[in-house]
């Protein structure tokens, strides 16, 4: 199988290799949308990241295409639709990083409740050795919402249990069992955004959980309470959550995920569309809450741990080997 592979990392080369032996593979630096020239009519596969946006256009350039890889939970960049009826198969990595992506969640929670980023930059950029104005808050006695309660949502269960705090749990398809085992109460969206002081959020992104957090619903956050996202940035309006830490019911943010992310590092979307097209009004918005003191805005990176990386790409190729086997793994089911 012919592979062409976006995104590399100089190391993920060689460790590639050494687990695909039989392939051709060819390793592109960046992803694919920074070769709009490149077509291959030999290509069979596609192993591509999060930010490789796959559409019929990038299909129609590999006439053969078989798979596509994505290392990524998530599959919402790749037109699915597009795919099917070419008769491609899509490949996710679908558990990798249950602790890596709790553990960033509290990395955000911790920076939030004990101000440790404005800490950090009042004595690094400052030179002031003083806690005068950075009083935190106790995570301990806390009711914490987890927004989907899947192997990532149970985890931040399990780490919030440990920092005694309180927990309550939304979830489409709420897990009895689970309930009980960790011992905490599924409540409807709507209850738990006006119980908890800190809401997490857990869902993948589609259809169902576009702005799942709304201008409908934000007015039923509890006053005063913080809001994490380390899911996808289109689960939470942007001019929602903007207008909520305007009027104080959100008192602050950590976000390792906006709404149009990919647009803050191109400024060509201001150049091909009108001013008041909703995609330039969300990237504007986003830069509100990058420069809001008291939101904190992470690069996409809660994946981002050596571990996790190691773990995406060992699935990876597993997906990729047991594909050209005829026995394929972790293959999306396209309705």
């Amino acid at each position: 199988m012919k592979i062409h592979y976006f995104g590399s990392e100089a190391w993920e080369e060689g460790y590639i290799r050494t687990k695909l032996t039989g392939a051709e593979i060819v390793f592109h630096e960046g992803t694919l949308g920074a070769f709009p020239d490149l077509a291959d009519p030999d290509a069979e596969g596609l192993c591509i990241f999060i930010d490789s946006p796959i559409g019929e256009p990038e299909l129609a350039r590999f006439p053969k295409l078989k798979l596509i890889a994505t290392r990524s939970t998530g599959y919402d960049h790749i037109d699915l639709a597009a795919a099917k009826a070419r008769g491609i198969s899509v490949a996710t990595v679908p558990f990798y990083g249950e602790n890596t992506v709790a553990e960033f969640t509290f990395a955000l929670l911790l920076a939030l409740s004990r101000r440790i980023i404005d800490a950090d930059e009042r004595v690094r950029e400052d030179g002031i050795f003083s806690p005068a104005g950075l009083r935190g808050f106790d995570l301990a006695g806390k009711t914490i919402g987890v927004v989907g309660t899947g192997h990532i949502g149970a985890h931040v269960i399990r780490m919030a249990k440990g920092f005694n705090m309180k927990v309550v749990g939304f979830d489409a398809f709420p897990n009895a069992e689970l309930a009980h085992t960790l011992d905490f109460p599924y409540l409807s969206l709507e209850e738990l955004l006006a119980t908890s002081d800190i809401v997490t959020i857990h869902v993948p992104y589609n259809e169902h959980t576009h702005h799942l957090i709304n201008a409908k619903n934000i007015s039923s956050f509890k006053k005063g309470s913080y809001l994490i996202n380390t899911a996808r940035g289109a689960v939470v309006e942007t001019a929602a959550l903007v207008e909520a830490l305007k009027s104080g019911i959100v008192a602050g943010a950590g976000l390792d995920v906006l709404e149009e992310e990919n647009g803050l590092a191109d400024e060509a979307v201001f150049l091909s569309t009108k001013p008041e097209d909703e995609k330039v009004r969300t990237v504007v918005a986003d830069h509100y809450l990058i420069d809001h003191p008291r939101v904190i805005v992470t690069p996409h990176a809660a994946f981002n741990t050596m571990e996790a990386i190691q773990r995406i790409l060992d699935t990876t190729t597993e997906n990729i080997l047991s594909f050209e086997k005829g026995v394929p793994s972790n293959i999306v089911t396209i309705p």
